[in-house]
């Protein structure tokens, strides 16, 4: 059974947010206690995002088109109320214009404790005005950067992951933004750097640093690398090592089971973690994840029906947002990632995904055999995007060689969407 919103959350707002009530108590088992199995880090302390006590040390990544209203509702059904949930990237330019669909985008839950979202944009003027906007008007607790971004559409207008080669440019988007939100913390996400070649993420780290964020986190991977290959956990170690001890680092990249997360903390010396991919089709790893943090054993991975229940409470939860039809649009591409390593028919899984409606999912949904599990070792395979690695990042004309040149190099795109 999905397990209730925190003390204090409200109810979902009509029937259609509820979940069918599997015939097994997955959901309802309580947490493994310390010392049941896993070894604890030492002394896990609370994360501190300026004003913002993180607990446990486990930020939700901005994914776009999957960290909206409802994912984040219900990843913080299954974490903590003091988790951090960060809402998909929007553009800079698109709020500073006062773009429609990009203010939609913005939009958060009136239920949300903390209110986080992330921005990209290369123009300090656009940056500055859409933080304002956020933060003045739409009540915004936390602002993340996203200097992460690999794809080309964005990297080729000198933004995400290759805006940090231009340090003058770079420091100037990071400063305006903390100045632009007074109090609410500003925080950035980052890479390695464009390649092998080209590493940026220790200079970078120390300029938003110097310039006033309230942390810096690390997705452990190269432009080049997109979301192939594994994660470099030593480079988030090194930026640990060169910031100061007040900066909190995070680390990022490869969390697939709870016990990934204990681990990058152990070697890295991190001060917390940002999950990304690894809690598609399974918003139950921030609850995972703090067993594992406290020395216990999370359950195993759940039988199908418990799992097909959280698919219809999402299913349910994005209803009450977006109106049912674009619900059931929305809910196909986390169809696979629920059904990750269940030995589940193509037929049914084309019928989940053509569902139009919250009964014809529910029909597909009582024809799955609730006491299935998934295939032994599923559980620590990559899902979501696999893209890459890229035989070259595409950047704007003479991009590097002028890195102290301060000047935007094309206007960024209102329109686009990514995640890094």
């Amino acid at each position: 059974m999905t397990p209730p919103d925190p003390p204090g959350a409200p109810a979902p707002p009509n029937p259609s947010s509820a979940a069918p009530v599997p015939p097994t108590g997955w959901g309802d088992r309580p947490p493994a206690g310390p010392g049941t199995g896993a070894q604890a880090v030492p002394d896990v302390p609370t994360l501190r995002i300026g004003s913002l006590a993180v607990t446990p040390p486990v930020v939700l990544a901005p994914m776009a088109g999957v960290t909206n209203a409802p994912f984040r509702r219900l990843c913080r059904s299954f974490g903590t109320a003091t988790g951090l949930y960060v809402s998909e990237m929007i553009t800079a330019r698109g709020l500073a214009e006062r773009n429609e669909k990009t203010i939609r985008m913005a939009r958060f839950a009136d239920d949300e404790p903390v209110r986080s979202i992330q921005l990209y944009g290369t123009d300090p003027v656009a940056m500055a005005e859409a933080v304002r906007f956020l933060v003045d008007t739409e009540g915004a607790d936390h602002i993340d950067l996203n200097f992460g971004c690999p794809v080309a559409k964005v990297t080729r207008k000198g933004g995400g992951a290759a805006l940090p080669v231009r340090r003058a440019l770079f420091a100037a988007v990071v400063r305006v933004a903390v100045g632009a939100a007074g109090a609410v913390p500003v925080t950035v996400k980052m890479r390695i750097g464009v390649d092998e070649t080209l590493p940026t993420f220790l200079d970078a780290g120390q300029i938003a640093a110097d310039e006033g964020v309230a942390a810096v986190a690390l997705h452990a991977r190269t432009a080049r690398q997109h979301y192939s290959g594994q994660a470099d956990w030593s480079a988030i170690a090194e930026l640990r090592a060169k910031l100061p001890a007040e900066v909190p680092v995070l680390g990022n990249g490869d969390i697939w089971q709870p016990a990934d997360a204990r681990a990058m903390i152990a070697a890295t010396g991190c001060d917390g973690v940002v999950v990304g991919r690894g809690c598609l089709g399974r918003p139950w790893m921030f609850r995972d994840i703090a067993v594992a943090m406290t020395g216990g054993t999370p359950p195993g991975p759940p039988p199908l029906g418990e799992v097909a229940a959280v698919l219809r409470r999402h299913a349910g939860l994005l209803a009450d947002w977006k109106t049912e039809p674009l619900a059931l649009v929305d809910l196909r591409k986390h169809v696979s990632w629920y059904l990750h390593g269940y030995p589940v028919g193509g037929d049914v899984r084309r019928a989940l995904m053509a569902a139009t409606s919250l009964a014809d999912l529910d029909r597909v949904l009582a024809t799955l055999d609730p006491t299935v599990t998934p295939l032994p070792g599923s559980e620590k395979e990559p899902r979501g995007k696999t893209s890459g690695p890229q035989r070259k990042v595409v950047l704007p004309v003479g991009w590097l060689d002028t890195p102290d040149d301060p000047t935007p190099v094309i206007d960024d795109d209102v329109n686009a969407l990514t995640g890094g």
